[in-house]
C-alpha cells in the first residue's frame, strides 16, 4: 500500500485529532469575543438570522461548498467529508462547555490560544493526507482555473467577512491577528505535522550493492 493510504491508523488518528482541535479552537475564538476568522464571522452572521447554531451553519455551509467543487473539478477526500461533518458539531459542543473570557487579558489569551490551536489543527488534518477542508478546496479549485491562489483566498475571505459582518458577525482585533498570522503558522505546522511518504526500499538496496562492490 502506498500514497495517502499507507499507515491508515496513524492518518485517521491525526485527522480526527485535527478536526476536533479545529472545532474547539473556533469555539475558544468565539468565546474570546474579540473577532472571528472570516468564515466563522459569516457563519455567526447567518446564525443570527436563521435560529441555527453556529456549528449547524458551519456544517451546512461546508456541505454547500462541496457542491461548488463540482464545476471547479475538485474531488473531495475522506478528510474533506469528515471536516464538513465534524468541525461544526465540535464547535457547538465547545460553546456549551468553554466559558466566556472574562476581562481583556483573558480575551487576548483566548484569541492567541485559538489561533495557535487552529494552525496546529490544520497541520494535523491536512497533514494526514486525506484531503483538504471544503474551504481550502474552493481556493485550490479557483487556482486551477487560472486565479492566483493568493487572490482567490483574499477575494473569497474578504467577501464572506464583509457579508458576515453585515449580518451581525463579530469582527475585531482577533480577526486582524488571525489574518496576519494564520498563514505563516500553518506553514510551520504542516512542516512538522505532515505524514511523510515512506522511503522506497530500492535506493537502500542499490546503496548496499555499491558498498559490497
Amino acid at each position: 500500500m502506498n500514497g495517502a493510504w499507507d499507515r491508515p491508523a496513524q492518518r485517521a488518528t491525526r485527522l480526527l485529532a485535527g478536526l476536533v482541535l479545529f472545532g474547539l479552537a473556533l469555539a475558544v475564538l468565539v468565546e474570546a469575543d474579540l473577532g472571528l476568522d472570516p468564515w466563522t464571522v459569516f457563519n455567526q452572521g447567518v446564525s443570527e438570522h436563521t435560529g441555527l447554531t453556529i456549528g449547524q451553519v458551519t456544517v451546512i455551509c461546508s456541505l454547500l461548498l462541496l457542491l461548488v467543487w463540482i464545476p471547479l473539478g475538485q474531488r473531495p477526500g475522506l478528510g474533506t467529508v469528515a471536516n464538513a461533518l465534524i468541525v461544526g458539531l465540535v464547535l457547538d459542543l465547545g460553546l456549551e462547555v468553554i466559558p466566556e473570557a472574562s476581562g481583556v487579558a483573558a480575551q487576548l489569551a483566548y484569541a492567541v490560544a485559538a489561533i495557535l490551536a487552529t494552525a496546529v489543527a490544520t497541520g494535523l488534518y491536512v497533514g494526514a493526507g486525506w484531503g483538504p477542508g471544503p474551504r481550502d478546496g474552493l481556493m485550490t479549485g479557483m487556482a486551477a482555473r487560472g486565479v492566483p491562489i493568493a487572490r482567490a483566498r483574499a477575494s473569497v475571505e474578504l467577501t464572506v467577512l464583509v457579508v458576515g459582518w453585515l449580518l451581525g458577525g463579530t469582527v475585531g482585533v482577533a480577526t486582524v491577528l488571525f489574518a496576519l498570522s494564520i498563514g505563516p503558522l500553518v506553514r510551520v505546522a504542516l512542516a512538522h505535522l505532515s505524514i511523510r511518504p515512506l522511503e522506497s526500499p530500492a535506493p537502500r538496496r542499490a546503496l548496499s550493492a555499491r558498498r559490497v562492490g
